[in-house]
């Protein structure tokens, strides 16, 4: 009896589960460049990403697993990573007094952390905690097209539906609440290439960031699964040329 009434619940739950997706219908997948068993990370919209995060994200979410030197890798010059990371002050020490000091952030310090501690995050966010973003589009089902869709996604309330004090309706968050307010609008960042700055532009950058931040091996995973597919063919074939030779005369 027991066992029937878990199996109820999984089903009951299972159901509800299924019926809140079909209502916001699929996600929503995106094009990206970085798509496909030959897809690169575009190098312009991984540093205009950077920057969307810079001006706009940066204020509440951390990245803790990112050092200033990785910026390298999305084609910063070192000397353009040090003057980026020498905008930032880090907490350092002790000195030869034994006091800890400020000093200018050096490539290879982490990003640096918008909260001192999770309480002050909570404070300043209405009692939510922004997560880390480093690796954010791993940690999210769907992944980049998540993200994307949740920047978005959002939109006036339905009629009828009541949203929480200091809360904000997005069509992709689970519960249609998100504590957060729209982060990306039309012109929220200049761009110095002169591409165009529209919500969903600087969108798509920022989240090519994120999944560069998630998975910086990607590409160099992508070259080395195409070189074993390309090493099995060429073995697969030398192979069956020698036994077709070898066997020639048995039968």
């Amino acid at each position: 009896m027991f066992k029937k009434l878990i199996i109820l619940l999984i089903l009951i739950f299972s159901f509800n589960i299924q019926a809140a997706e079909s209502n916001k219908g699929p996600m929503p997948k995106h094009e990206w460049s970085f798509n496909g068993i030959t897809g690169t990370f575009d190098r312009a919209a991984l540093q205009r990403g950077f920057k969307v995060y810079r001006e706009v994200c940066a204020g509440c979410h951390s990245m803790k697993l990112l050092y200033y030197r990785d910026l390298i890798d999305i084609g910063f010059s070192e000397a353009q990573v040090k003057a980026i990371a020498a905008e930032y002050d880090v907490l350092d020490g002790p000195n030869d007094e034994g006091e800890m000091f400020e000093r200018p952030a050096r490539p290879a310090d982490r990003f640096v952390n918008p909260y001192l501690n999770d309480n002050e995050a909570r404070a300043n966010n209405n009692g939510a905690y922004p997560p880390d973003l480093s690796v954010i589009t791993k940690a999210r089902k769907y992944g980049e097209d998540y993200i994307y869709n949740l920047l978005m996604g959002y939109e006036e309330a339905p009629e009828g539906l009541e949203v929480g004090n200091g809360m904000y309706y997005n069509k992709w968050m689970a519960g249609n609440q998100i504590a957060m307010p729209a982060p990306i609008l039309d012109g929220s960042v200049d761009y110095d290439d002169g591409t165009d700055t529209n919500a969903k532009q600087l969108s798509e950058d920022v989240v090519t960031f994120l999944k560069w931040s998630a998975e910086p091996e990607l590409e160099v995973r992508k070259n080395m699964g195409i070189k074993v597919i390309l090493f099995f063919l060429i073995l697969g074939t030398v192979v069956y040329l020698a036994k077709n030779r070898l066997w020639r005369g048995v039968h």
